[in-house]
């Protein structure tokens, strides 16, 4: 029996050490927040690990109140992430960056050569722009 003890205590400390050194490394607040959730459900199982070996039954309104205040975070997290701007409180990669700094030279280049051309005077037709057309927007039953 204290073998056994002993394995799932040391699984469960490696278990949240791994969760914390994910939720110090990131990237993203969903990131941060399952990698919490997992040290909750380990502290959750200690509890209970401590509860069986001693045969504690009082313990367990504790394991219920800690497993109620770990979803209650979940959620409220969870439903704060859903209305953040996209890009918002996030760390951007090396990849997003370059590809964001070569639309903005991209975008420089067109600019300067619209200008070039409009101080020529070579001027090119553009297409129509309906005023009633509409790109994008919010997801289909999005909540606010």
């Amino acid at each position: 029996m204290n073998v056994v003890v002993v394995v799932c205590s040391a699984l469960l400390v490696v278990g949240a050490g791994l969760a914390v050194v994910r939720a110090e490394k990131g990237p993203s607040m969903l990131d941060r927040t399952i990698a919490l959730d997992i040290v909750v459900t380990t502290m959750l199982a200690g509890i209970a690990l401590y509860a069986a070996v001693y045969r504690r039954a009082d313990v367990v309104p504790i394991l219920v109140v800690l497993s109620l205040v770990g979803f209650v975070g979940s959620v409220t997290i969870a439903r704060f992430a859903s209305v953040e701007p996209e890009g918002e409180g996030r760390v951007r990669t090396r990849e997003e960056i370059a590809a964001e700094e070569a639309e903005r030279r991209a975008a420089e280049e067109s600019s300067r050569a619209e200008a070039e051309g409009a101080v020529t005077g070579d001027h090119h037709e553009s297409p129509p722009v309906d005023a009633d057309e509409h790109h994008g927007g919010g997801a289909a039953g999005e909540v606010r």
